[in-house]
């Protein structure tokens, strides 16, 4: 918080629009949930002003993941063709990833924001599995818009109370990390066991 607090004694308004862009493009600092936390309590003490401040930080938060998609979309499958074989990643694989993204992704751009490690990699993994910009866009920047009204409604609703509810909120989405975690390595876990007996089976016949 020291670091946040000396950058908006510095510079103001250009903490959004440039560090938002910053932190989404996978450099979090300052990191974002409590760049906005503070930005409502700067609002609430009059520091800043509300309006002018939400429309900054949604500005800088629509950059940077809009810079992000850019980015996977140009340049992360022509990487991954190249280089993908050495980091395991093939392109037959992203193919039906991007199917399971059709099921379920449009929420991960939605409520991603919320979940540290996967903002930042949100925008890079919508542009390399081609997802459509107009999909993209109505996602991501709706999830922009709630994800900075709600941590910069925490400062300004909470006033002097805000770090006491933002640390609550903190560890609450830490933990719920942690339980999605769980739960995808118990399914690429049952997946590959799934495939391993396939052809352990397969093998046997033949």
């Amino acid at each position: 918080m020291e670091i946040v607090e000396r950058l908006f004694a510095q510079y103001g308004y250009l903490v959004l629009l440039i560090g938002l862009p910053i932190e989404l493009i996978a450099f979090p600092i300052p990191p974002g949930n409590s760049t906005l936390a503070y930005t409502g309590y700067l609002s609430y003490k009059n520091v800043l002003d509300l309006l002018p401040a939400l429309a900054a930080a949604y500005s800088g938060t629509v950059l940077g993941i809009t810079i992000t998609y850019w980015i996977g979309k140009k340049i992360g499958m022509p990487l991954i063709e190249k280089y993908g074989k050495w980091l395991f990643l093939k392109p037959e694989y992203l193919k039906k990833t991007r199917k399971t993204y059709e099921k379920y992704g449009n929420k991960m751009l939605l409520f991603g924001f919320f979940l540290p490690g996967v903002r930042q990699f949100n925008g890079y993994f919508a542009g390399i599995i081609l997802v459509p910009y107009r999909t993209f866009a109505v996602y991501s920047y709706t999830g922009a818009a709630l994800w900075v009204s709600i941590f910069i409604g925490i400062g300004y609703v909470f006033g002097n109370q805000w770090q006491l509810v933002f640390t609550w909120i903190e560890h609450f989405l830490k933990f719920f990390l942690i339980i999605l975690c769980c739960m995808i390595a118990i399914f690429l876990l049952l997946k590959w066991r799934s495939r391993l007996k396939k052809c352990i089976h397969k093998g046997e016949s033949e």
